[in-house]
């Protein structure tokens, strides 16, 4: 069953449930008194029929880590990828067992949360705890995540943070900080609703061309277009902000840039038309990586294109040493318009 902590501060107060350790809502009061939640909870959170979906979906929202990120599955995929790489019993469970399971809650008070997932006996990971810690002086939200291996592996890990988008198209502009390529998915995420041309990589996420042929600008969201889609900006410096121009704020997000190395944007845009998505979920997904997609560890770790042009996919474990990696959630006003 799954449980929540809340903790609130000066500057804000948020919400951590126990399925997947996933951190939201979360609202924050902005120096000028108006209060903006920034993350997204998935609109079927109370339906009596989301028992039926996937452990990750039931009662999707907000932020959690992905260890290993996305999932192995059977794929037709271009030249210069292939599942050549390491997998394991469970590495088809979609983003890993901690975003499926009910985490165990650990110290919690009125400075903190944490939280701990123990992994199945046979997988190659042993243990994830993650520490939640508001800002005392500032609407922020400072995030730690551990990563205990049980024996030596590589593996693809993410964050998986999913920010709600304003109602009109294009009132949400993404600024990412400086990063080296786009790249685009080499499939399809949904069949039927892919927006992007396939397999291929643009300089600036404001023109990145269609299926069609035409330039688009993949930096202004919601898009009109219904769509389901994702474009990976590799070599990006650890940062990026959401500038939600309709009402006047910004969401930054910030990470080690040493831990992950790419960013995946997930354009979910009415583009799934199945239960519970039934055309109407959109969201923005905005995931620091090191993995190549979502196409799970036997990809990430073996041939694919990121890796070829030296995109790092996949992150070392040891037994004997644990991962440690710090991110950073905050706000703060903005022009409108």
């Amino acid at each position: 069953m799954t449980t929540r902590r809340a903790l609130a501060w000066a500057h804000g107060c948020l919400s951590v449930q126990s399925l997947g350790g996933m951190f939201g809502p979360v609202l924050f009061l902005l120096p000028d008194g108006r209060q903006v939640s920034p993350l997204h909870v998935a609109p079927w959170g109370n339906d009596p029929k989301r028992g039926t979906l996937p452990e990750i979906l039931q009662e999707l929202r907000g932020e959690w880590p992905c260890v290993p990120f996305g999932s192995d599955a059977e794929r037709s995929l271009p030249a210069g990828w292939s599942a050549t790489g390491e997998s394991f019993d469970g590495a088809g469970v979609p983003h890993g067992h901690s975003s499926n399971v009910q985490w165990i809650w650990g110290d919690c008070d009125d400075r903190q949360i944490t939280m701990e997932c123990h992994y199945p006996e046979d997988h190659p990971i042993r243990l994830l705890r993650r520490h939640i810690m508001p800002d005392s002086k500032a609407a922020a939200v400072d995030l730690t995540l551990e990563i205990e291996g049980r024996r030596p592996c590589r593996l693809p890990i993410g964050l998986h943070p999913t920010f709600r988008l304003s109602p009109r198209p294009g009132s949400v502009v993404i600024e990412p900080g400086s990063y080296d390529w786009v790249w685009s998915f080499p499939g399809d995420v949904e069949p039927g609703a892919a927006l992007f041309a396939l397999n291929r990589r643009w300089s600036s996420l404001k023109s990145v061309e269609t299926r069609d042929g035409a330039a688009h600008d993949a930096a202004q969201v919601p898009l009109v277009e219904d769509t389901e889609d994702l474009l990976q900006l590799s070599g990006i410096d650890g940062s990026l902000a959401l500038h939600y121009r309709d009402e006047g704020f910004r969401a930054r997000l910030s990470w080690q840039k040493e831990h992950f190395p790419s960013l995946l944007l997930w354009y979910s845009n009415r583009g799934r038309k199945a239960y519970p998505w039934d055309a109407r979920h959109v969201a923005l997904g905005v995931e620091p990586i090191a993995s190549a997609f979502d196409l799970g560890p036997a990809i990430s770790t073996g041939a694919n294109a990121l890796a070829s042009s030296g995109i790092a996919t996949a992150i070392a474990f040891e037994p004997d040493q644990t991962f440690t990696t710090h991110y950073r959630l905050s706000v703060e006003a903005a022009p409108m318009g």
